[in-house]
């Protein structure tokens, strides 16, 4: 078959369905005409039998050689490299009916008195042009049907806008085409256009509609310092954004080809097929072989003529084409649908993998939580005020990256707490900071920190335990070597995530969290959410050596997660799935990726799997079942008992209508 295009054409750029078109209609009348002669050539009497053998074969030449020249590269390209396929079926059936009536016509003496029938030695020139003009159309039918296969595809390349309205440095705007965006530009959204690459809102507020891309029905308000994504809807506000992604980069393009190399890749139930195709067309030419032969010495006169017009329709009508389509059509079709739902597969391997799942690994920040924490409250000992505290830590944490960090300086800063420089500065290696503040000695972190500052946190120690076992992380701030006080902050649990736990449990999935987390803070964010087993305080090794242990005691095992710490867990696990919102390590080591970052996404996922294998193994049995019945029927086994034979050109039409069923059938996959 023709080279795929890696990104999809549209109907109107794919050159091969217009050349098949032309080479069909052009050829269709000769087609008609050659099929009416050899049914009432002989009532009609125009032609003496003799010469209508010829006007047969001058008609037949341009549809048997230009027509179906296509169909015989193919066939020996199929012999030479030794990969016998529906072409080398096609190209021995026609090509025996089509030489056989050549030669009837140029040197009829070469045959016996029994070939001769109303004059003339019997050709078969209609079975051949026909064939050929009804394995075009089915051919036709075929490539129109696939290019609907990948119709979401195409309908996520549309979505990216032409052009962008860029704000030059000095304050003028002009819109230039998408491609002259770089990477840095400030670019102005306005209210009805369309996001034009990835980036984050400098100015502005607004709704934005990414159900395109994400599935999720209802717009996402936008503020200054949010991520936008390009080919996303701005609804409502106007928007000044600076461009971070563009070309390639952008989630749109990665989607695309993403979405595009799961549809070239083969699902293992494909490659059972293709093994089986090939050696079922050796098979079947044995067939027509032993059929060809058991006709002309034991069959009715013209026993020969019979042999070879019964070998040819075995040979047309056991053409593997619809076992050859059976689950291409199935994964292409379920990819594009998936991708519209904000799930993405890697490979077929991935959707066939998917609905065998029977335990599911969840890391929780990111994952079940939003993965931005947030300032939940301050206590202060009786010499400070909370407000003291949280303005006290704040000033310090100025000089920290860390997310926890940055959320207790942004609670301050809300609030309008005045905001001291820190003096000598010091990270603690994931225990704490340390530092300088208004003249006063600093020390903000966990008990171990603490510990090392020689500071008694016991007056406090009760409400720090209440607050883990409420799922937040409690840092204790020391100043001057006394407890001042401690700070929660807290990673918010995603609003879609009960829902997705229990649809996950509804389906009959187990669910282990594993985090690096502290374990009270774990148990309190998985009792919850009614998750089925926790693991707190783990490594990344220790996510790692949890899937291979899972696995050894026979489970399917998913793992879910969003940071580089997942990474080998995803690898490792039988299907890995990366949010989308996450680091692209993570999202580069899974199978599965949901766009949203919505766990969600793996029922729907789950969902489509099953479809999809249901499908292919519909289209496969269907295949089987057709080819089990036409093989026998064309040989002629039901003559003896029946009269019945198999007229080439009947199978040739069944041939491609099982090919067109397959493929339609697994277009029902899109309104799944």
């Amino acid at each position: 078959m023709a080279l795929e295009p890696l990104i999809p054409l549209d109907a109107e750029d794919n050159h091969e369905l217009k050349d098949f078109q032309r080479r069909f209609w052009w050829t269709l009348p000769l087609t008609v005409i050659v099929t009416v002669l050899a049914m009432f050539g002989h009532r009609l009497g125009w032609f003496d039998m003799a010469a209508q053998s010829w006007i047969e074969l001058v008609l037949s030449l341009p549809v048997v050689l230009w027509t179906g020249w296509p169909f015989f590269v193919r066939g020996w390209q199929s012999v030479v490299q030794r990969s016998p396929n529906m072409w080398t079926l096609i190209a021995l059936g026609t090509g025996a009916a089509f030489v056989y009536s050549v030669v009837a016509t140029l040197a009829p003496q070469v045959f016996p008195a029994s070939f001769v029938a109303m004059g003339r030695v019997a050709v078969y020139f209609e079975a051949a042009v026909v064939i050929i003009s009804l394995t075009m159309l089915g051919q036709i039918l075929e490539l129109k049907a696939r290019s609907q296969t990948s119709a979401a595809l195409k309908s996520l390349l549309g979505l990216a806008p032409k052009t962008a309205r860029r704000i030059n440095a000095d304050g003028s705007e002009e819109d230039v085409p998408l491609a002259h965006v770089h990477v840095g530009d400030l670019l102005r959204v306005r209210p009805g256009e369309k996001v034009p690459v990835d980036g984050v809102v400098t100015e502005g507020r607004s709704a934005v509609d990414e159900s395109m891309l994400t599935g999720e029905p209802l717009p996402v308000t936008k503020r200054v310092g949010d991520a936008l994504i390009g080919a996303t809807l701005n609804t409502s506000g106007a928007l000044v954004m600076r461009s971070e992604k563009v070309g390639s980069a952008t989630m749109l393009a990665q989607i695309v080809q993403m979405v595009a190399s799961a549809q070239r890749s083969k699902a293992p139930m494909q490659r059972m097929a293709d093994v089986v195709a090939g050696k079922f067309v050796l098979v079947v030419v044995a067939i027509a072989a032993a059929t060809f032969f058991v006709w002309g010495l034991f069959g009715p006169e013209p026993s020969w003529v019979f042999g070879l017009i019964n070998a040819v329709a075995v040979l047309i009508i056991a053409c593997p084409c619809a076992l050859g389509l059976a689950t291409p059509m199935s994964v292409m079709v379920a990819t594009g649908r998936a991708a519209t739902q904000g799930v993405l597969f890697r490979d077929a391997a991935a959707i066939e993998k998917m609905r065998e799942v029977d335990t599911l690994i969840v890391d929780k920040t990111g994952t079940l939580t939003e993965g931005r924490p947030a300032f939940e409250t301050s206590i202060a000992t009786p010499e400070f005020t909370p407000a003291e505290v949280l303005r006290l830590a704040a000033s310090l944490d100025q000089g920290s990256e860390h997310p926890l960090a940055d959320a207790i300086v942004s609670a301050a800063r809300e609030q309008g707490l005045p905001l001291a420089k820190p003096v000598d500065f010091e990270s603690g290696s994931g225990i704490g900071v340390r530092g300088i503040v208004e003249g006063r000695r600093l020390a903000l972190g966990n008990t171990a920190l603490m510990e090392q500052e020689g500071v008694n946190v016991a007056a406090l120690k009760a409400d720090g335990e209440r607050l883990r076992g409420e799922g937040a992380s409690v840092m204790h701030l020391a100043v001057d070597g006394r407890l001042a006080g401690l700070l929660a902050v807290t990673d918010p649990i995603k609003s879609s995530t009960p829902e997705a736990i229990d649809t996950l449990h509804a389906s009959g999935l187990r669910i282990v969290m594993a985090t690096g987390d502290g374990l009270t803070t774990a148990r309190a964010v998985g009792a919850k959410l009614g998750i089925d087993e926790v693991h707190g305080e783990v490594k990344p090794a220790d996510k790692l050596a949890l899937v291979e242990k899972l696995q050894q005691e026979g489970h399917v095992v998913a793992m879910a997660g969003d940071g580089i710490n997942d990474a080998p867990a995803l690898a490792k696990a039988d299907v890995g799935v990366a949010m989308g919102t996450g680091t692209d390590v993570a999202m580069n080591s899974g199978q599965v990726t949901l766009v949203k970052g919505d766990l969600r996404g793996i029922a729907a996922a789950r969902q489509i799997s099953i479809d999809t294998v249901g499908n292919m193994r519909q289209n496969l049995a269907f295949a089987f079942v057709y080819n089990g019945i036409g093989v026998p029927i064309a040989a002629g086994l039901l003559y003896p008992f029946t009269g019945w034979l198999l007229s080439p050109m009947i199978a040739a039409l069944a041939m491609s209508l099982s090919s067109a069923s397959v493929i339609f059938n697994a277009l029902r996959l899109r309104n799944a």
